[in-house]
């Protein structure tokens, strides 16, 4: 009885906060906590706050004991109490309470037993769900990041108790993000050794439903309790979480370790999960941020241009999903350095692939050709890319970009700001063309300008058909195309697929508007341009059918937007010449071309004519196509262009009724009110520095007889030197009538050429010549002309060394009016 009296004595002396403490906890922990007491701590609490730093130290000191003698029932009752205190307190002594309380949840989290991990991470949950008055600076959440960051790559034997311990870290990460997110004061979550840690974490359980389901679309919306029960879905959702709170200044460390992550467990190559993580970023990210994630796309890729083709192909693919989604909101000012990076890479893919095939020659093999198919996926992941961005931006933007790419275009023998080939050989700077040319044919696609000058103003049009004169017949092909997504306003090309005698046009139901003033007056300074680029196209020997179906269509795209009386009339001049290629040959074309062109000219002329409605031209080309078909079928597209079509030996033999007549066309258009004069003037392609830019021979060599319009310089009046001299020679030389006839002839020619053929074809001729005559005036002065002596001396070399040899003043000549 002494000793029991004693202890009664010693619990009364003991403090007040201890006793409502002791009180709290049952003699058997099933029992569960005393809420009547507990009650009593709470009110002693709120009324004395001061006191709440000595119950929480307390709390903590019987907590920390029964953790070590594995006492769990009185570990629950002691966080249990802790909760309801921190809860139900928030004054400004509650600080003190708060650093016992992460103590003893400190406590927890370091013990093996995950009962007791959980435990501590739903009251830390808890804690961060409360919002207190004032930040307190001072307090640091590096302890807890780096357990919870454990805690989520928990490998425990047993699976559930694994799910259950990652689950716990993910929400302990969760809580620590809502925690320190809201001040911007305290923003140590934000630093890159935390980032380190935490989003390669929420990676890790993400990853694990890719490898169940593979999703690569935008997750479905889960349920509340398939969140707490699916670590990858609550992973994701703390992942959304985290990048929605990311500001301006520390988006970058929180997408840097999702670079980290994927290289560390190579998931470039295949990237499902890649594409899916960036994205969750952009459609979880702020939308002015975008550009942020695109810059850092870029450069990962630049740091990784040295792996292997696959890796980058995945790279590329990802900047693909985080353009497209970027395309639709700000995309800052990352438009430019997205297609310059794309760009540089593309070259740097053709490189590779060149120096695999030049490093194997003699020795294929098949890791070779698989390395080089690889590169060619990089390549068509690149102008994916890059079409896709460009289809998507504003037309103000994507004219922009169009002219960025053309310029970036090599084109021989000249100096731009094209990329550098020069190591990469022809064979190199051709990929590198095809490749450009492919990527602005995606980037053209859908480009609707309210007027032709927008979509082909002359600093893109003057490049963009230097191509056609290459020897390249894809080359040639990808500017047609381009050309038609331009010129096509209206979405006719489809229903002209193809180059065939179409017999009812008006069953295409062409969509046309009336010529605009800006498109005529684009005609008068281009059409002549135009039409130069589609004459030598078909003049190339390596055309194939579907060259001839592209050329069908730009002239039938150009009839349809663009032709006007005017136009119509320049347009079957050109058509006549085509059909004056194939049956005068000066080129020698092998036969398939020359009927190529004469189909050519047989479909475009039955769709021309119905365009116009004029009867009797109609009835002129239908009779035309009408004979063909019984006498001379490889003329009609539908013909030779099949597998095997039996080829004519020669033309020359082959009546005129084959043949378009420009007497008869102009007689049919003439009594529709059509101004036919020009038509008797041949078409004759302007002459441009262009030719000399391209691989074929300088077509003034092929035009020179029929621009010359000087008399006594035709080669038809120049004698032969090795005729024959005779008496009814020297007769006909005598007898000048029929010289005088000749240059009244040549007279009348030259003046009806001034007075019918337009203008621009007068000025092209005259400054052609005008261009030959200064070249051998220039050579001429270059050869008389010599810098006057120097009393300084000239230099002279001798057998490799120079000597100076003066002249003295005295015996220098001056001008007479010096």
């Amino acid at each position: 009885m002494g000793r029991k009296g004693v202890c009664c004595c010693c619990a009364a002396l003991r403090p007040r906060y201890k006793r409502l403490v002791d009180n709290i906890f049952p003699e058997d922990p099933k029992d569960g906590l005393v809420k009547a007491d507990m009650e009593k701590l709470t009110f002693y609490a709120v009324s004395a706050p001061e006191k709440l730093d000595r119950i929480g130290a307390y709390l903590a000191e019987r907590l920390s004991r029964d953790v070590v003698r594995h006492r769990y029932g009185y570990v629950l009752i002691a966080m249990e109490a802790l909760d309801q205190l921190l809860m139900a307190c928030h004054s400004q002594s509650i600080k003190p309470f708060v650093e016992s309380f992460l103590h003893m949840v400190a406590k927890l989290l370091e013990s093996g037993e995950p009962k007791l991990q959980v435990l501590g991470t739903n009251s830390f949950v808890k804690f961060a769900n409360i919002e207190e008055d004032t930040p307190s600076y001072h307090r640091r959440y590096d302890f807890f990041v780096s357990r919870f960051s454990a805690m989520c790559h928990s490998c425990d034997h047993d699976a559930e108790i694994q799910t259950e311990i990652r689950i716990a870290g993910i929400r302990g990460i969760q809580g620590v993000v809502r925690k320190t997110v809201n001040d911007e004061l305290r923003a140590t979550i934000w630093e890159p050794q935390h980032m380190d840690k935490i989003v390669p974490s929420l990676l890790f359980n993400m990853q694990k439903i890719e490898d169940i389901d593979s999703r690569i679309g935008p997750p479905s919306s889960p349920t509340g309790g398939e969140k707490e029960e699916n670590p990858a879905l609550l992973a994701e959702n703390c992942f959304r979480e985290l990048l929605g709170r990311a500001t301006y200044g520390n988006m970058n460390n929180a997408v840097r370790p999702v670079f980290a992550h994927l290289d560390h467990h190579r998931l470039w190559d295949p990237n499902e999960f890649a594409v899916s993580c960036f994205k969750i970023i952009m459609y979880s990210i702020q939308a002015q941020y975008s550009h942020h994630v695109i810059q850092e796309i870029l450069g990962h890729l630049d740091v990784r241009k040295r792996d292997s083709p696959r890796v980058r192909a995945g790279i590329i693919q990802v900047l693909l999903e985080a353009v497209a989604i970027a395309a639709k909101g700000s995309i800052g000012p990352t438009v430019l350095e997205v297609f310059n990076t794309l760009l540089k890479h593309l070259r740097i893919s053709v490189d590779f692939e060149l120096g695999d095939r030049r490093s194997s020659a003699g020795s294929a093999t098949i890791s070779t050709s698989s390395k080089e198919s690889d590169e060619r996926i990089v390549q068509n992941a690149i102008i994916q890319t890059i079409g896709f961005f460009g289809s998507n931006l504003p037309d103000y933007q994507r004219s922009e970009i169009m002219m960025f790419i053309m310029g970036k275009v090599p084109v021989l023998g000249t100096n731009s700001q094209s990329l550098d080939t020069s190591h990469l050989g022809d064979l190199g700077t051709r990929r590198i063309q095809i490749m450009l040319l492919r990527s602005l044919l995606m980037v053209t696609s859908g480009y609707k300008a309210t007027t032709i000058t927008n979509a082909l103003p002359p600093p893109f049009l003057d490049p963009l058909l230097s191509p056609s004169l290459m020897e390249d017949s894809e080359l040639r092909q990808l500017v047609l195309e381009i050309l038609h997504n331009l010129i096509d306003r209206h979405d006719n090309r489809a229903k002209l697929r193809g180059i065939r005698i179409i017999p009812d046009v008006s069953d295409l139901k062409i969509k046309r508007d009336k010529i605009s003033r800006q498109d005529v007056s684009f005609m008068k300074k281009h059409g002549q341009q135009l039409y130069r680029h589609i004459y030598l196209g078909c003049k190339e020997e390596d055309n194939v059918q579907k060259n001839f179906e592209l050329l069908f269509t730009s002239l039938a795209l150009t009839t349809i937007e663009l032709a006007n009386e005017e136009v119509v009339i320049d347009l079957i001049r050109l058509a006549i010449a085509l059909q004056d290629i194939a049956i005068i040959n000066e080129d020698n074309l092998p036969m398939f071309n020359r009927c190529g062109v004469m189909a050519l000219v047989a479909a475009y002329l039955n769709f021309l004519s119905q365009m116009i409605a004029v009867p009797a031209f109609c009835q002129h080309v239908s009779k035309v196509i009408e004979t063909r078909s019984l006498e001379a079928s490889y003329f009609l597209p539908e013909t030779i262009f099949k597998d095997k079509c039996n080829l004519p030996k020669s033309l020359e033999k082959h009546e005129k009724n084959l043949f378009f007549l420009t007497n008869k066309i102009a007689e049919s258009l003439g009594g529709s009110g059509y101004s036919v004069e020009r038509l008797s003037v041949p078409y004759v392609p302007q002459v441009t520095d262009e030719d000399r830019l391209s691989r074929r021979k300088s077509i003034v060599d092929t035009v020179s007889i029929q621009v010359d319009i000087l008399p006594g310089n035709n080669t038809e009046d120049k004698v032969d030197n090795t005729e024959e001299i005779t008496f009814e020679a020297l007769k006909k030389a005598i007898d000048n009538n029929g010289l005088e006839e000749q240059e009244k002839e040549k007279r009348r020619l030259v003046i009806e050429k001034f007075q019918k053929a337009p203008f621009e074809e007068i000025a092209a001729q005259c400054e052609t010549k005008a261009n030959l005559l200064h070249d051998r005036l220039a050579q001429i002065l270059e050869l008389t002309i010599r810098p006057p002596p120097s009393p300084s001396g000239t230099m002279t070399i001798t057998a490799g060394h120079a000597h100076y040899q003066s002249v003295p003043v005295y015996e220098m000549k001056f001008p007479d009016l010096f």
